[in-house]
């Protein structure tokens, strides 16, 4: 399979799971050597977790899949440039690069925001506790 092949793969997870009313249109697959080790779609609605996202699934599966946390040399193709929750797992499993077909939701751009200021400017307080 080509790069284009696996994206269509990942649209058709991402509107099988929108049309099956599971979840929201979100598909994302974990590419190793030409093979599909890991997919997965949004389940955040019918599992009531919030972290249940396409590309977490498709992480988790990969990991599962080869028996380590390390997805270096690995590609990710996701129906939408993942979150900025989505895109932290991705780096702590370095994957080494993330196609996407849909530019991210402008809703993300807050998160993105948020994380650019100081601790004390951000609309979730972040309180540091330290030893007595």
């Amino acid at each position: 399979m080509k790069q284009h092949d696996f994206m269509r793969k990942a649209l058709d997870l991402a509107n099988e799971n929108a049309i099956s009313q599971h979840g929201a249109p979100f598909g994302a697959l974990v590419v190793k050597n030409g093979q599909i080790i890991g997919s997965g779609v949004n389940e955040v609605a019918i599992t009531n977790d919030l972290t249940n996202h396409a590309e977490i699934q498709a992480i988790r599966q990969a990991c599962h899949t080869l028996q380590t946390t390390s997805l270096e040399g690995c590609e990710m193709y996701a129906s939408t440039e993942p979150c900025s929750m989505c895109l932290s797992a991705i780096y702590y499993s370095k994957i080494s690069t993330v196609y996407y077909f849909h530019a991210s939701n402008p809703s993300q751009d807050y998160v993105y925001h948020q994380l650019s200021l100081p601790h004390q400017d951000r609309d979730i307080q972040m309180v540091q506790l330290e030893e007595k």
